[in-house]
């Protein structure tokens, strides 16, 4: 597996990202660890987890998984800012809850410091200097290596960057959008933004909660049975119904004649064509189960042609709107 360089540090990562959003709770601790244990002899150094997810479980099971491996190997991402208690301060981007969780996360984690810690969402109810300042000191404690954002927007995003630039406070070095063939938004903004500021681009949901990951098709009616959308209930048929439209249907046609052409699955080019674009550090690939997991290692070690590239790129676009169809008329490139 290649390594890349996440945005302008000198840190390394695994090109696949391994999200741990299901251990505990959908994947159980078995076949997590053997997930763990394929990855990282696949070449696979860069694991992301959350507080939140089952509850702190996936941080648990990723803790005793690391006692039986070299800890400095490893590239160790997790984010903090969801509830984690029935208290008034028990969610949120304050510095109360940054201090209180990432001692709680080192504690499941069985380590005493985190690479990359990140803020799951930008939070409006807390002054931004509150924030910044205090991943300031958890990274000059030792505490956490690196800091980084997950659901901001592009001016929540630069302004961030600026007050710790004014501030001389560590800077972001990375996001974790939302970021696939069937949502490309983030190429209006934020990925712009990113390669203009040097930051790394994990990228979530890179098979968009299953669309994309060769199960569904033209002509499927509902969810299938025990697939993550029929998982998600309400937010489940939510997602069913903004994405199972013409569109996607027509999208996952050409992903599937691309397939065809190249030998590979449907999961595998979708991979694939993020791992091709500009600046993308690494798809998190989040698997509940193992078979899944193994498909998605695939996605590696070989790559797509300019052509079938073009073909993905082309049938993905979207109507850009203002401002950005407007700036895009007149954009001058070096």
């Amino acid at each position: 597996m290649e390594q890349r360089f996440l945005g302008r540090t000198g840190l390394k990562v695994s090109e696949l990202c391994l999200g741990a959003m299901t251990f505990g709770g959908a994947t159980d601790e078995q076949t997590a660890r053997q997930m763990l244990d394929t990855f990282v002899d696949s070449g696979g150094t860069f694991v992301d987890t959350a507080d939140g997810y089952a509850g702190g479980a996936s941080e648990e099971i990723l803790g005793r998984w690391i006692k039986e491996r070299s800890r400095d190997d490893l590239v160790l991402a997790t984010k903090v800012f969801h509830r984690t208690g029935p208290g008034p301060n028990d969610h949120g981007g304050g510095r109360k809850h940054i201090l209180s969780s990432v001692e709680a996360s080192l504690r499941r984690l069985g380590t005493d410091y985190i690479d990359l810690y990140q803020l799951h969402v930008f939070d409006d109810a807390t002054p931004l200097e509150e924030t910044l300042s205090t991943l300031n000191t958890l990274v000059t404690s030792g505490k956490v290596r690196f800091v980084g954002a997950s659901s901001y927007s592009g001016w929540q995003l630069q302004k961030a960057l600026d007050l710790a630039r004014q501030h001389g406070w560590e800077p972001y070095v990375c996001l974790q959008p939302l970021y696939n063939l069937l949502d490309r938004e983030v190429e209006w903004e934020l990925l712009p933004l990113c390669q203009s500021e040097g930051l790394g681009l994990i990228a979530w949901s890179p098979l968009r909660t299953g669309f994309l990951s060769g199960r569904y098709r033209r002509g499927t009616p509902a969810p299938l049975k025990d697939t993550r959308i029929e998982h998600l209930n309400n937010s489940g048929d939510q997602i069913w119904a903004n994405y199972a439209t013409e569109r996607t249907w027509r999208v996952i046609d050409v992903v599937e004649d691309v397939a065809r052409q190249a030998g590979k699955t449907v999961a595998q080019v979708s991979l694939r064509w993020l791992l091709q674009r500009p600046g993308v550090t690494a798809p998190i690939i989040g698997a509940r189960t193992f078979a899944h997991f193994q498909d998605n290692l695939g996605a590696v070690g070989w790559s797509l042609t300019a052509q079938q590239m073009n073909q993905l790129t082309t049938v993905t676009d979207q109507r850009l709107p203002y401002p950005y169809d407007v700036i895009s008329m007149f954009s001058r490139h070096r």
